[in-house]
């Protein structure tokens, strides 16, 4: 893992934004080397260095971000400068699994290691999201409360342009009958595509989709909509993946700022 970053980038989103790899960290370990999780038990002084690495991978030149802590609920919140934080500790923290804003030189962070990490931008009218979409997150339509966050800015939806970013896929996504319930409720009984019955009764979901769709409903324009199909479980040398390394593990993160 010595190499530098591999940070992956949207072809659509031409603001300084990036999905973050496990490649190019100073980080030893279960934490090898990449890591950007601030609460698993990673060293503080390495942490600090990857975020140096990983902002700079994605043309950003500030120390501090806003981030909160993740409930895997639909909160998204409107943000500012006064809202950014150092890169380490984990007090303190809003609950949030969005951020939103339209101020220049504040760095949106969300982090993954299996969920959806979602970069939205308006660059027509200078808005951007960032937005940590697992399925709990999804089936109460995040994205929809997102999209019109970025709205009450004055983002309008034909020129919102979104990045599905690195996340387990549907070849290894396995849930429960709950879970494709909640999934058929969300999108009024049409997502019998999206999920494959096992003989086990449990279904393969394909949440990359889901979260496609519930974009298009809320107003995106399908060719605004990039999905990046690498599989963080199908990948566990490139990504941090929660359900291949039973939770022994740092983090991803997703990241997106107006210059």
């Amino acid at each position: 893992m010595g190499r530098s970053p591999a940070t992956v980038k949207s072809e659509l989103i031409s603001f300084p934004h990036g999905f973050s790899t496990r490649y190019g960290g100073v980080s030893t370990g279960i934490f090898g080397s990449l890591n950007l999780g601030m609460n698993h038990g990673d060293r503080e002084e390495c942490v600090k260095e990857n975020y140096k690495k990983f902002f700079t991978s994605c043309g950003i030149d500030v120390e501090s971000f806003v981030c909160g802590k993740q409930i895997h609920g639909r909160n998204v919140m409107i943000v500012d400068g006064n809202d950014a934080r150092k890169p380490y500790g984990y007090t303190d923290l809003f609950e949030a699994d969005g951020y939103v804003t339209n101020v220049s030189k504040v760095p949106l962070v969300v982090f993954t290691a299996d969920c959806i990490p979602l970069l939205l931008a308006d660059e027509k009218n200078r808005v951007i999201a960032s937005v940590h979409s697992g399925w709990r997150g999804t089936v109460q339509d995040i994205e929809k409360e997102a999209i019109e966050k970025m709205i009450s800015l004055g983002a309008e939806t034909e020129h919102i342009k979104a990045c599905i970013g690195p996340a387990i896929g549907r070849c290894c996504f396995e849930v429960g009958e709950e879970v494709i319930e909640a999934v058929n409720e969300l999108l009024n009984r049409t997502a019998s595509d999206l999920y494959d019955l096992k003989e086990n009764g449990r279904y393969m979901l394909d949440l990359k989709s889901v979260v496609k769709r519930c974009l298009i409903r809320s107003g995106v324009r399908e060719e605004h909509i990039e999905l990046i199909e690498e599989c963080t479980m199908c990948m566990p040398d490139k990504y941090w993946s929660h359900r291949f390394t039973g939770g022994e593990r740092g983090s991803q993160a997703a990241v997106i700022m107006l210059p």
